[in-house]
């Protein structure tokens, strides 16, 4: 029974070989079928992977609450610069005698000790600030956090340790810096309790952070800092040493610059005109779940506004939403392109079963031979379809191969992630194997009914 089957193998692939170019042009619909099929799933799990990756960066469960921009003076046309009179008149007028204090610590203690959904929230300062030690200068974030800002973005020490009560309560001159900092301004030495000049101010640090792969893409599209460049202080020393915004003196009143020491405090501000009243930049409040998001949320507005004396002067976005909303999106396009790429294995099928009938017809005198000689309808069936799926598995082959290519090629040409998954070669491979079989077997049918004497006598 083996030597049998081995014959008819050794038939199918002779005639497979026999006419190379047909064999070439037959599969050409399962080639790119499958190598279709294989790159768009690798572009979608590239995407799938970045939204995890940024997810993770923007922290699990988090809400963030944002001063609102100052809006546009100046506009590039007269109907939109007349639309923004007319809005901020009403605005205005809606506001009128009322007075907002802006973001502040108190507004972060109050969410956390009102509201039950949250477990964690986390205010900032930050300033743009230069970084001098050993004659080496830089630009870097400097920001105030607390312990929990750590926690709610999964950030982790490599070397030394986190800030201590004593630290965080009297605002001692203590800091972690990035990775990216440490390796520029300490090479070939220990950082932790070494000193670093901040504008005016000398640190001492007390840890590193581990370093975080992070994407300047993710870092402008999200709003988030450089974990890796940036430097990190108690937020009551940025508050007491550097400069409280919500404290109003004679200078700031006058527009002059404060000084110590005889150097300048006053950093510049992510946003100079619109963090004037707000004694903080941001405040991240981290939820128990994520069912808990949309109602935390809402209490959340209305809680600000209260505060702020009934003046929606902040903005309240929630990462999590945004990124899952995107991942949405990126799924519907990719099945809509893998739909489209399944089309050209449907396409490659019904390719086979067309150059299969063509072939039926043109060895008709073939078929009536073997049937004279003892081959049943069984065999007749079996040559052809192992033909047509020889045919299609080769393809699939071929499109793997072809697909693993292109998706190499789009990530070196484009920077768009890919990843090949094994998942998606065995399911194009199978489906194209599968096509050459139900595609197959009509011609082999048709074959196999050939009746002997008029295939015999056939010209």
């Amino acid at each position: 029974m083996f030597e049998r089957y081995k014959y008819i193998f050794n038939i199918a692939l002779e005639a497979v070989f026999l006419n190379k170019f047909r064999s070439v042009l037959t599969a050409l619909g399962i080639i790119f079928g499958v190598a279709a099929v294989i790159t768009m799933m690798a572009i979608g799990n590239g995407a799938k992977k970045e939204i995890l990756d940024q997810m993770k960066l923007v922290g699990v469960n988090n809400i963030i609450i944002t001063q609102k921009p100052e809006k546009s003076k100046t506009t590039n046309s007269q109907e939109s610069s007349d639309q923004s009179s007319q809005s901020e008149n009403q605005d205005n007028r809606k506001n009128k005698g009322k007075f907002s204090p802006g973001l502040s610590l108190k507004d972060a203690e109050s969410i956390k000790a009102i509201i039950p959904t949250v477990m964690t929230v986390s205010p900032e300062v930050i300033y743009e600030t230069d970084i001098i030690k050993d004659g080496i200068k830089t630009s870097a974030k400097l920001t105030g956090v607390t312990p929990d800002f750590f926690k709610v973005f999964s950030l982790t020490l490599e070397d030394g340790e986190m800030f201590n009560q004593e630290q965080l309560k009297d605002g001692k001159p203590v800091c972690i810096i990035g990775p990216s900092l440490k390796s520029k301004f300490f090479p070939s030495s220990e950082a932790v309790g070494k000193d670093i000049k901040c504008g005016p101010i000398w640190l001492r640090v007390v840890g590193v952070l581990k370093k975080r792969e992070i994407s300047q893409t993710s870092i402008d599209n999200l709003g988030i800092s450089d974990y890796n460049n940036s430097l990190y202080a108690p937020i009551q020393t940025l508050l007491r040493r550097y400069k409280d915004r919500a404290m109003i003196t004679a200078a700031s009143l006058h527009g002059a610059t404060e000084y110590n020491d005889g150097e300048m405090s006053i950093f510049s501000s992510e946003s100079s005109e619109s963090t004037s009243k707000n004694q903080i930049d941001k405040i991240v409040v981290q939820v128990k779940e994520s069912s808990l998001i949309l109602p935390t949320t809402e209490i959340l507005k209305k809680m600000m506004i209260r505060r702020h004396a009934g003046v929606e002067d902040m903005e309240i976005k929630v990462p999590e939403l945004l990124l899952k909303q995107e991942q949405r999106t990126k799924d519907i396009f990719n099945i809509v392109l893998g739909a489209i790429a399944s089309i050209s294995l449907l396409v490659g099928g019904i390719g086979i079963m067309n150059i299969m009938l063509a072939s039926v017809m043109e060895r008709i005198k073939e078929i009536g031979i073997r049937q004279a000689i003892g081959a049943t309808k069984r065999d007749i069936i079996l040559q052809f379809l192992t033909e047509a799926t020889l045919i299609s598995i080769s393809g699939g082959l071929i499109g793997i191969i072809l697909g693993l290519a292109l998706s190499k090629a789009i990530m070196e040409i484009t920077s768009i992630l890919t990843i090949v998954s094994p998942v998606s070669i065995l399911i194009s491979f199978g489906v194209s194997a599968s096509v050459g079989i139900i595609f197959g077997y009509m011609p082999a049918k048709r074959a196999a009914k050939q009746d002997p004497v008029e295939s015999l006598r056939y010209e």
